[in-house]
């Protein structure tokens, strides 16, 4: 064979693995990919809903977006988006330790910390690059982290990439925290870390904060708490689970989700932020959160106290969503927050149910390995405070109706976890 012969075959090659996988994730119904959406075209910007998008030229009523409070089309975040962006330009030009640190990046630092009832605040720019960098900042080999079974997956790369040692503990089982705890402390670990969730992104329950704070000063462990699917949403002045908490020593938050915006940031001491401006290489090497995302933060912030009304809202139509569908047999996991699990099991039975809903203008995304564990795939409702009882109504009916006719053909396999 000669050597253009032997250069066309290991062309040919070179990428057989990527191939190979992708055959393997489409038998096991387990392949993604992207399909755009448009937001409805049939308002003017400023009153766009944010409940309803279009794909391939069908309107979609969605259950899928973490915008709770509906503000990522709110005319204050716009607005102040349009504003900050006139005034400093598009981008913040380089990272915050070269001359990347706008007043308004330390204004809204200062806000956030004040909001969470912490002394200092730094910003991100996502959760994932937070959680992922953050943690191998605070860890060496010599630690230990305790984390929950089901935390999201850029804290597992945060701990995988710190090289310390980590132990799960069962999901939400806090007296197995304490006997891990218990066997751990004698062993002369530089630091012990706990880090978890307040509310889980996937199946939409809580960390009971009332032992777990106590737990983590009685054995002198850092308490390290995701509270992105809880801020705007719950706890003081919509602030999250974990404001005004003393005993929790890092909160990290998200402006994705119900801010509507983009961005993340982290909640702690002062002396643990200069630590992270000095350590954290996710911070040190990023540009800086461009000033139209500031500002759009900015305004989310001063609107999230005001909206009682909103998160009293979203709280009851979780609890009719859930009684809802309990009453059509379906498992709606631990849900007490807004977002609502509907437990189905194989991937291609809930592939088939996102289909179906799909059809009848619903947009509710399959949740499949490795997201969630094998044999959990589910539909993940998540609800925004812009959706009203109809919206629901309509949901519930072409469950229901799904439901039914499964029953009449003795197909009950997403039924109940089954």
């Amino acid at each position: 064979m000669g050597s253009d012969q032997l250069a066309d075959q290991f062309q040919a090659d070179k990428f057989q693995f990527v191939a190979q996988a992708q055959a393997e994730r489409q038998q096991q119904q387990r392949s993604r990919s992207l399909h755009p959406l448009q937001p409805s075209p049939d308002l003017p910007l400023q009153r766009h809903d944010a409940v309803h998008v279009w794909r391939a030229g069908q309107r979609l009523l969605s259950f899928s977006s973490n915008d709770y409070l509906g503000l990522s089309k709110h005319p204050a975040l716009i607005a102040a988006a349009q504003d900050y962006t006139g005034r400093y330009g598009t981008s913040a030009t380089a990272s915050r330790l070269v001359v990347g640190t706008f007043d308004i990046h330390d204004q809204l630092e200062q806000q956030l910390a004040a909001a969470c009832g912490q002394e200092a605040a730094l910003l991100f720019s996502s959760g994932f690059q937070a959680n992922s960098t953050i943690l191998p900042a605070l860890l060496d080999r010599q630690s230990l982290v305790l984390c929950d079974r089901l935390v999201h997956n850029s804290l597992l790369q945060g701990i995988l990439a710190s090289r310390a040692r980590f132990i799960r503990y069962g999901h939400n089982d806090l007296d197995h925290l304490h006997r891990l705890l218990q066997k751990q402390r004698e062993k002369g670990y530089s630091r012990i870390l706990i880090v978890t969730e307040t509310v889980f992104s996937m199946d939409g329950d809580r960390t009971d904060l009332d032992q777990l704070i106590p737990l983590a000063n009685q054995y002198n462990a850092i308490l390290y708490l995701d509270d992105a699917h809880a801020l705007g949403v719950l706890g003081k002045n919509g602030m999250g689970l974990a404001a005004h908490r003393p005993g929790v020593d890092l909160v990290v938050g998200t402006f994705g989700k119900a801010f509507g915006a983009f961005g993340a940031f982290v909640a702690c001491s002062q002396a643990v932020r200069e630590h992270l401006i000095n350590t954290c290489p996710g911070f040190i090497y990023t540009t800086a959160l461009p000033p139209g995302v500031v500002g759009a933060i900015a305004a989310a912030l001063a609107l999230i106290p005001t909206l009682t009304a909103e998160r009293q809202t979203l709280a009851h139509h979780a609890e009719l969503l859930r009684t809802q569908l309990q009453a059509l047999g379906y498992d709606s996991g631990a849900s007490s927050t807004h977002i609502i699990p509907v437990m189905v099991g194989a991937e291609a039975a809930a592939l088939q149910l996102s289909q179906t809903l799909e059809a009848e203008g619903i947009l509710a995304a399959a949740i499949r390995p490795p997201t969630v564990a094998a044999g959990t795939s589910r539909l993940r409702l998540a609800l925004s405070s812009q959706h009203r009882r109809d919206h629901l109504d309509c949901l519930i009916r072409a469950i229901g109706e799904r439901a039914i006719g499964e029953r009449a053909t003795g197909e009950r396999s997403h039924v109940s976890g089954g």
